[in-house]
């Protein structure tokens, strides 16, 4: 009997073309560069135009993650968007996405863990791969934060930002330890006061706006992802001194540098890209592995532990060897 192993096969990601600076928001709200990078480390953000949906970012970032694999829509047997800025209450914003890749078989659905969702999609893709169900799975996360933030609050709405990032999860045959090795996933609700939002359809019929602790978040944050990255290395023969690059969630540089630390890496070690884009939620972990893989930071063989901790609170990680 084979080996089966869910191997990612390409990787894509977009992000709007309109760029938002720290110094373009100090003019909406009492704020400055200066006092945005010192807390975050970031210095930009995207925003989605007029017209421009959650959807139609995850195109974007799905074609492109499977022109990088070299398979069409039709190969594609599960589509699953992780997002927490859907388009629309019903349907799932990953039929639109099946619909325009012209993935015409299979199925789509979305999934919501907040910012833990991409590596909360990892292992759900993992185990339809492993129990034999799909051969090609497009991942995608995707966000329009912008549209739940509150421009009045300057605590949260420097922070986030909007973009796409995907991959193709595939089947592979006879390849040695290559792909996901383990996956770890975590929730507490009794946190979910930490970070939520002040509507849904069920609450107030309105989507609410992002309503955040930072100080308890950022507390949160450094301890559960270290301590949900040690759980995932326990299940593999793999230590912290074997990890080539850390992908986190890009949420706060002051959070990963804590978790970084926590496991002894090196700066050459963590990749980090929310300076460019901010807090993109569930696309920000694929979007810094393609960016990673575009620097050419990442090359077969290595070790990546992807991260992220979110809403709810949910948190988790992956390791796999690329």
């Amino acid at each position: 009997m084979s080996d089966i192993r869910a191997v990612i096969a390409g990787c894509g990601s977009y992000l709007p073309e309109r760029v938002v600076t720290n110094a373009e928001l100090a003019e909406l709200v009492d704020t400055s560069d200066e006092w945005i990078v010192s807390r975050s480390g970031i210095r930009q953000r995207h925003f989605a135009a007029e017209g421009q949906y959650t959807s139609d970012l995850a195109i974007e970032a799905g074609r492109r993650a499977i022109e990088k694999a070299g398979i069409t829509g039709d190969d594609i047997d599960f589509l699953i968007v992780a997002t927490t800025s859907p388009d629309e209450t019903m349907p799932s914003t990953a039929v639109k996405v099946q619909a325009a890749l012209g993935m015409t078989g299979g199925a789509a659905f979305d999934i919501q863990a907040a910012c833990s969702g991409f590596v909360y999609g990892l292992s759900i893709a993992n185990g339809f791969i492993q129990s034999g169900q799909a051969k090609n799975i497009l991942l995608i996360g995707a966000e329009t934060l912008t549209r739940i933030v509150d421009f009045n609050d300057r605590a949260t709405c420097v922070l986030f930002g909007d973009g796409a990032g995907a991959v193709v999860v595939q089947a592979q045959e006879n390849v040695g330890d290559r792909g996901i090795i383990a996956t770890e996933l975590r929730s507490d609700g009794r946190q979910h006061d930490l970070l939520f939002t002040d509507g849904g359809a069920s609450m107030t019929g309105k989507t609410g706006t992002i309503q955040m602790k930072g100080k308890e978040v950022f507390r949160a944050a450094v301890g559960n992802l270290s301590g949900v990255i040690a759980d995932v290395l326990a299940k593999t023969n793999l230590t912290q001194d074997d990890i080539t690059l850390l992908v986190p969630h890009q949420a706060n540089k002051r959070i990963i540098d804590g978790v970084g630390k926590k496991l002894g890496l090196t700066e050459d070690r963590v990749m980090i890209t929310l300076e460019e884009h901010g807090n993109t939620s569930a696309a920000s972990v694929p979007l810094a592995l393609d960016k990673a893989i575009q620097q050419g930071r990442v090359k077969k063989g290595d070790i990546l532990v992807l991260e992220a901790m979110g809403a709810g609170l949910t948190w988790g990680a992956c390791i796999l060897r690329w």
